[in-house]
């Protein structure tokens, strides 16, 4: 009987999956949840939801839980672009909402970094096919942001809207769990895996014009890098080994 019930639960999981309900790196009900919606075991309903990931139509992770599958979007570090430039080529719609936008006093990071005491801080959720996919949060020096409006960052990167030559970045990308706001942003438990990555983006001769925190559903994306063969080195091109910050 089990055996028929566990079928007949992934079938109906199938259909919904497949009927656009579960939108791809969309998160299930919990174990829990889809055990009281369908008045069975939690054996039960987890032999389903293993049956569909052996078909390849979801798949799990610790700290997410189960989720509609998809392909990460692999993002490459071999040059600098933005997200909407990574998301048009891998075929999918980019969009970004605004959330915050507003001169303030600039945050200890930003000002270490920005070498200012007032930023320009824009805060905003960039999406995939209308689904989540990072929160960013961007700080600018207020006179280079002093022209900006809040329509102007929700239409276009900073990149096209600075008037300054932009000479190149550093990015720092470490794993992070989500906290409570990021979590309702991005649609994850509390407390799962993502991707935080720290951008300082500089003109030719150096000076810092950018310093931006985007952070991503660990499920959603990969970060690539080419690895060239290189003589008497261990470390490929563009990247540094951090060091030990126990270590004197």
């Amino acid at each position: 009987m089990r055996e028929i019930r566990y079928r007949t639960i992934a079938g109906d999981l199938r259909r919904r999956v497949e009927h656009g309900e579960f939108a791809a790196g969309r998160l299930l009900p919990s174990e829990s949840e889809l055990s009281e919606s369908y008045a069975a075991s939690r054996i039960t309903i987890r032999k389903a939801l293993e049956l569909l990931r052996d078909e390849g139509l979801v798949n799990a992770r610790q700290g997410f839980g189960w989720f509609a599958a998809l392909d990460p979007l692999r993002q490459s570090l071999g040059r600098l672009g933005t997200i909407e430039a990574q998301l048009s080529d891998s075929g999918l719609r980019s969009e970004r909402r605004v959330l915050d936008f507003g001169f303030v006093s600039a945050p200890p990071r930003a000002r270490q970094v920005l070498g200012t005491v007032t930023v320009l801080e824009v805060r905003r959720l960039n999406l995939a096919d209308g689904e989540p996919f990072a929160r960013i949060t961007v700080w600018c020096p207020d006179d280079l942001g002093a022209s900006f409006s809040r329509d102007d960052v929700e239409r276009s990167p900073f990149y096209e809207l600075l008037d300054v030559p932009l000479g190149g970045a550093v990015q720092t990308i470490g794993a992070a769990s989500a906290g409570p706001a990021d979590a309702a942003l991005l649609e994850v438990p509390v407390g799962s895996p993502v991707l935080r990555c720290e951008r300082i983006t500089s003109t030719p001769d150096g000076r810092p014009v950018l310093l931006s925190e985007h952070v991503f559903p660990a499920h959603r994306t990969e970060f690539v890098v080419d690895l060239p063969l290189a003589e008497q080195s261990i470390a490929p091109s563009g990247l540094r080994l951090l060091p030990d910050p126990g270590v004197a």
